[in-house]
């Protein structure tokens, strides 16, 4: 595939972002990420804490966007991505915990997860989402792939790219999250 394919290709993928809320009802981009940096802003406000998982890329995703994210909006964030945390739980607990498990033992109310997944069927970040909501966290998910994922439905917010490849996934959800750290700015 030459360049300007790709890059087109690109184009697509982010040109058919879909927004959808906890009920399912698709909201514009525009509004669903401010509601996503009020999200950020009302952890800051309370003293709590945005929380981000992935696996892969995703989570290299993960680590440098809770980075970012602490830096440009002043809010307290963590990530999973911890060798020892993750080969432990998983060996312990089964690997769909490795998340959970870490996040069962710090979230509280009002705190905020936002979950990234090419897949949106991973086990364990599919398994982060339903132990934020037993917490009374916010979910954020940011999928790609299969319009019928299961982390498509479990977000107070939804973000899903028709993206059909790794490639096309990773590179959309890099763009979506860098808008979004650029909403601080």
């Amino acid at each position: 595939m030459n360049w300007d394919r790709y890059v087109n290709d690109l184009t697509s993928v982010l040109n058919s972002l879909v927004v959808t809320g906890r009920e399912g009802a698709t909201l514009d981009a525009g509004t669903g990420f401010s509601q996503l940096v009020q999200y950020v802003r009302n952890c800051g406000r309370d003293r709590r804490r945005v929380y981000f998982v992935g696996n892969g890329a995703s989570a290299s995703m993960a680590s440098h966007f809770s980075t970012d994210l602490a830096k440009m909006s002043n809010v307290p964030s963590e990530v999973f991505t911890d060798s020892a945390l993750i080969t432990a739980t998983g060996n312990d607990m089964g690997y769909a915990e490795s998340f959970a498990f870490p996040l069962s033992q710090r979230m509280v109310k009002g705190e905020l997860l936002i979950a990234i997944s090419s897949s949106g069927n991973s086990p364990n970040t599919v398994r982060a989402c339903e132990v934020a909501r037993q917490f009374d966290g916010r979910v954020v998910t940011i999928t790609a792939m299969s319009e019928d994922n299961k982390m498509r439905v479990l977000g107070d917010l939804n973000f899903y790219i028709q993206a059909e490849t790794y490639g096309m996934a990773e590179s959309g959800h890099a763009v979506l999250l860098h808008h979004l750290i650029d909403l601080f700015q």
